[in-house]
């Protein structure tokens, strides 16, 4: 599989909190993984995000607003790509 990532990915750690504003509050605990310029990839336990959902997030590096790109879903876990917006 090609490489599709434009900017480079450095490792990054801590806890993130990540709010959905619809259709209902609601807030959710994950940890930081990597993250570019642009994107961070966070672990959580809410498999019910989708692509193209918007959060809040904030981060002890960080804070803003996010855009889902990608699932992964694990056995014990959801992977999720953001591209900060």
């Amino acid at each position: 599989m090609a490489e599709r990532r434009n900017e480079p990915r450095h490792h990054a750690e801590g806890p993130v909190r990540l709010i959905l504003e619809e259709p209902k509050i609601l807030e959710i605990a994950a940890e930081l993984l990597d993250s570019s310029r642009s994107g961070f990839r966070a672990s959580h336990h809410y498999s019910a995000l989708h692509s193209g959902q918007e959060v809040r997030f904030t981060s002890d590096l960080s804070q803003g607003r996010a855009r889902v790109m990608w699932n992964r879903i694990l056995p014990d876990r959801v992977e999720t790509g953001f591209l900060i917006v």
